[in-house]
């Protein structure tokens, strides 16, 4: 099982989708980490049947040398236990993403007293995030986009978990998701998140600037004319 690496201090980039085609050209650039996956992106790929969608999993961890957060559908201990077991069983780097509800939590302390690595998913505040690192969460996702929607800034909320879990010496990763755009990567990776997880659209966005185009743009001018 896909198990917490403290020892890497640097920002981890997973992408947020169950498209095989982006899983492979996030891949090729060579700093993808890791996948995270949730229902939504698994119908939008038109995945459905708990067998194809067992099967797409082991495909995506079978692409990517790293954790794939795989979320469960139901919302009771013991049904998330049993669903959470058979996706762990799928692959080695399957992370079983799990709710911030209460059977979630009880979930998230069964997971890891028994070795099978967890995400606990929509997060939003600072207390929640406190509950599953207590519980021995692997990794904590709060929803920044959605929080910035409410009127409130998601990358704040980023900074306070970081925070308390460095006052508190928590092992669980801080993990950035419902990512928007790449002002949110560069301000997650500034306030000191320890994954962050998005679309690829958001990735290749950090490639972009004018002044990259218009001075390459001058380079191969200048070179043509000493042809």
């Amino acid at each position: 099982m896909y198990l917490c690496s403290p020892q890497f201090n640097n920002m981890k980039f997973f992408i947020d989708t169950a498209n095989l085609a982006q899983i492979q050209e996030a891949n090729e650039l060579g700093i993808l980490d890791g996948v995270t996956t949730n229902p939504s992106l698994m119908a939008k790929e038109g995945i459905k049947g708990t067998d194809a969608i067992m099967k797409h999993y082991r495909t995506i961890c079978e692409m990517v040398d790293g954790p794939v957060s795989a979320e469960v559908l139901s919302t009771t201990f013991r049904e998330m236990v049993e669903e959470g077991e058979q996706l762990a069983s799928i692959h080695e780097n399957i992370v079983v993403k799990i709710p911030m509800i209460k059977d979630g939590i009880k979930a998230i302390k069964w997971f890891s007293d028994n070795g099978i690595a967890t995400n606990c998913t929509l997060v939003f505040s600072a207390g929640q995030a406190i509950l599953a690192a207590k519980a021995g969460a692997t990794f904590v996702s709060p929803f920044i986009g959605r929080i910035d929607d409410s009127s409130w800034d998601g990358v704040t909320l980023i900074e306070q978990i970081v925070n308390i879990y460095n006052a508190q010496a928590f092992d669980t990763e801080v993990l950035a998701a419902s990512i928007r755009n790449p002002l949110h990567i560069v301000r997650c990776a500034e306030a000191g998140a320890d994954v962050c997880t998005c679309p690829l659209p958001s990735i290749l966005g950090l490639l972009k600037h004018p002044l990259t185009d218009l001075g390459l743009e001058q380079f191969l001018k200048d070179a043509k004319s000493m042809q």
